[in-house]
């Protein structure tokens, strides 16, 4: 009897196994099928519609072999700078057009790669890596103290800077 007991557990037990694998199984075959919209998580805000990167060894992997270059934007949640260009950013259409051509990450932590911070860790900033990995130090804001930091009346610069970035890709590589 006891024998019996232990073989009904134990199919049990690979029964409910089972039926919990199949429902994993599902859930990965549905996100993957419908790949490009992601969650709003990874966008936070500054382009639902685009696809936006997880990690920033990701980011690297995906822009060296796409060739295309990277944009990291560092900004914190509760920040109201970071908040402004935000809003800023994701209202500009040509932005998020342009948007497009770019392999994107945006953190709201800091990263161990002093790369990512050549003048301090302050936020927003965003920086320009090309696909040979390299941080653009040639393509900054207007601020000589914070080279890499955009303001919403920065915008315009910002955009202009998304297009120097795609033509020195092009020009470089």
């Amino acid at each position: 009897a006891m024998e019996k007991s232990y073989t009904s557990m134990f199919l049990l037990l690979v029964a409910i196994s089972c039926a919990l694998a199949k429902d994993v199984g599902k859930k990965e075959t549905k996100e993957t099928t419908a790949k490009p919209k992601l969650p709003q998580t990874l966008s936070r805000g500054w382009g639902d519609q685009l696809i936006w990167t997880q990690t920033y060894e990701e980011a690297l992997f995906r822009s060296k072999h796409s060739q295309k270059p990277l944009m990291i934007i560092h900004h914190l949640d509760e920040c109201p700078h970071s908040q402004a260009l935000k809003k800023a950013f994701a209202e500009h259409k040509d932005i998020q057009k342009l948007a497009e051509k770019f392999i994107l990450l945006n953190l709201v932590y800091e990263t161990t790669d002093k790369n990512l911070s050549p003048d301090g860790q302050y936020v927003p900033r965003i920086l320009f890596i090309d696909p040979s990995l390299t941080v653009r130090a040639d393509i900054t804001g207007r601020y000589s103290n914070r080279l890499y930091a955009y303001e919403p009346s920065d915008i315009s610069l910002l955009y202009s800077n998304m297009q120097k970035a795609l033509k020195l890709m092009k020009t470089e590589l």
